[in-house]
């Protein structure tokens, strides 16, 4: 069923989006470099772009809210980011945790890109998402 593939790939591209605002969002107070604060801002937004578009393109294909990431895993993305800046904060290991999740996102991203036959505007919708990613990485490197 289409339609189906469509909700699913719309789902999982939604929590990946939610996931990286979430984790930005409890990483940004531990942030003291203004430049890095200034492009996780900006990565903020464009993952709020991506959501919005989710939400307006969403109910072409069900009459329900897309799926977002459940409490125990943001509880458990702040807490996993609590513990692994607890003794280092530097602005470096900050670039590397959002790194390491970005990565894991691209990886997702392509893995929908790569196995679903989803229709055009989803497909693109993915395309921008992976490549908002894959710029980020290339701008976070630079805070290693």
């Amino acid at each position: 069923m289409k339609d189906k593939e469509e909700i699913d790939v719309l789902d999982e591209l939604n929590k990946g989006a939610c996931m990286g605002r979430d984790a930005i969002y409890f990483i940004l107070e531990k942030v003291s470099d203004k430049e890095l604060k200034k492009e996780l801002e900006r990565q903020g937004k464009k993952y709020k772009e991506i959501l919005n578009k989710i939400s307006k393109l969403y109910p072409e294909y069900s009459n329900k809210e897309p799926h977002e990431t459940n409490t125990m895993n943001k509880v458990m993305t702040w807490y996993g980011i609590e513990m692994k800046t607890m003794m280092d904060d530097s602005t470096s290991k900050i670039a590397e945790l959002l790194l390491q999740g970005t990565n894991m996102g691209i990886i997702e991203g392509r893995r929908l890109l790569n196995n679903n036959s989803t229709d055009k505007d989803i497909h693109s919708l993915l395309k921008e998402y992976v490549d908002m990613q894959e710029d980020a990485v290339e701008k976070l490197k630079q805070f290693l």
